[in-house]
Order: structure tokens, then C-alpha cells, then sequence
């Protein structure tokens, strides 16, 4: 087992924190509030949007700094905005241009709203965006997808699914977000426990003084993870907590 120093607990929230019901466990729940109560910040490191995050906040009732758009906007407390990186918009319609060649389903999170296949916006020079995202469950054509966005070299490309690809600026992902909330609070990254399940995990696994991958999580991120816990659907979040912060 792998003491540490750890003052953070980032959580990625889709197939970690969050059941396939998308509720968080009464085990999990209890283990927050047992590392909270030990001094522990536990934050959100998602790929969701603020406005998808809000209603987990209040029922945890965190305090906590949090990433959200894979680290496209980092907020210092609930409600307090601390950074946001916006894509181009010209990159947002040439990835939809792509999504219309390969008639995927697309969407894509922009300041204060979120846009998609069956609702698009016209006027994209009138929107700030955050993230563009793609699903696909045609291997060969989302590859193609990912092929061509990487020729561009402008952006970081992840996924929170295997059947998915999700877009930021280059160089924006959830461990840049969480090495801004390290400096926030006077923490450095050896003293986090990161958690996730999927490639836009990776960074925050890699660079955490303990990265975890979730029982359930894609073979890439448990190669890269110091350690794997059980699935979501177990508690794996509450069993790390239990393993590392409480013993």
C-alpha cells in the first residue's frame, strides 16, 4: 500500500463516482464525509459541464474547488470561476464539419449551454466554447475521426467512453485543472489521490502521488494507474478512501 501525504481526493464522477444509475452510493457517500471530516478536500474532476455538476455538489454538500469540462473551466469554490480555456471557433466548425461528413452524433459544451446533433447553433463566432465531443460505435469511422483531429496538432483528444471522442484546447485536461486547484490551496500534485476509469483520467492519474484506475475503467487506464480499485457499481471510490486515508 502506498502512504502518503494525500490532501485531495479528485474524483472523476461518470463510471467512478457515479453508479450506472448515476447516483452516488450511500458507501461512497459515507466515505466522503469520513475524509472531509479528516481534512481531506474532495473534489469533482469531470468531464461534465457545471450545469450537470450543480445537483451532485448540493447533495455531497462540497465546498471543494472543482474541474469541469475535462479542465476547460476550473472553479475555486462552487459558483466562483477561476479560469476558462475556450476553443477556436473555427476549430469547433471544422470538427463539426467532420461530424457531418461522418454523420455521427456530436455536441458540443459552450459558456452557459450545451448544443448537439438535434440542436445546433448557426451563429458559432457568437458562443465561447469549452468542448467538443463526438459518438461513434463504428471503430473504423470514430478512428478516422481521430486520425484526421490529430493531424491538426491543436487539440487534446480523449474519451469518457470507448465509443467517444472528446475535444480541448491542447494542453487542457483534467491535470491541468487539478494542478491549478493544487496551487489554490497550497498543495502540490504528489499529494492527491486521483481517481477515473477512462482516457481523460489519464493525466490526472499519471501526474497524482496515487492514481487509480476503477475496476470498471478502459485496459489503457489501468496500465497507467498505480493501483486499481473495484468497479463503480462496487464502491471503489469509497474503498480507496477506506484503504488510504482512513486505516
Amino acid at each position: 500500500m502506498i502512504k502518503g501525504d494525500y490532501k485531495i481526493i479528485a474524483l472523476d464522477m461518470d463510471g467512478t463516482l457515479l453508479n450506472e444509475d448515476k447516483k452516488v452510493s450511500a458507501e461512497n457517500l459515507a466515505a466522503i464525509q469520513a475524509a472531509e471530516r479528516a481534512g481531506i478536500t474532495v473534489m469533482f474532476a469531470t468531464g461534465r459541464g457545471i450545469q450537470n455538476v450543480e445537483a451532485y455538489i448540493e447533495e455531497l454538500q462540497l465546498e471543494a474547488p472543482i474541474v469541469t469540462v475535462n479542465g476547460g473551466e476550473v472553479w475555486s469554490a462552487p459558483g466562483k470561476l477561476h479560469s476558462r480555456s475556450i476553443l477556436d471557433p473555427a476549430l469547433i466548425k471544422e470538427m463539426h464539419a467532420l461530424a457531418i461528413e461522418y454523420d455521427t452524433w456530436y455536441w458540443a459544451y459552450a459558456v452557459g449551454d450545451i448544443f448537439n446533433k438535434e440542436r445546433w447553433v448557426e451563429q458559432v463566432d457568437s458562443r465561447q466554447w469549452l468542448k467538443f465531443g463526438y459518438y461513434y460505435e463504428d471503430a473504423a469511422s470514430l478512428l478516422a475521426i481521430r486520425t484526421k483531429l490529430e493531424s491538426w496538432g491543436t487539440l487534446e483528444i480523449t474519451n469518457s467512453h470507448p465509443a467517444n471522442l472528446e475535444l480541448n484546447p491542447l494542453g487542457v485536461n483534467k491535470a491541468s485543472g487539478v494542478r491549478q486547484v493544487c496551487e489554490l490551496l497550497g498543495y502540490d500534485m504528489s499529494q492527491v489521490i486521483a481517481m477515473g476509469d477512462s482516457l481523460n483520467d489519464i493525466s490526472m492519474i499519471r501526474e497524482a502521488g496515487l492514481g487509480v484506475a476503477m475496476g470498471n475503467a478502459q485496459d489503457e487506464v489501468k496500465a497507467l494507474a498505480d493501483v486499481t480499485t473495484l468497479s463503480n457499481e462496487e464502491h471503489g471510490v469509497a474503498r480507496i478512501i477506506e484503504q488510504y486515508i482512513l486505516s
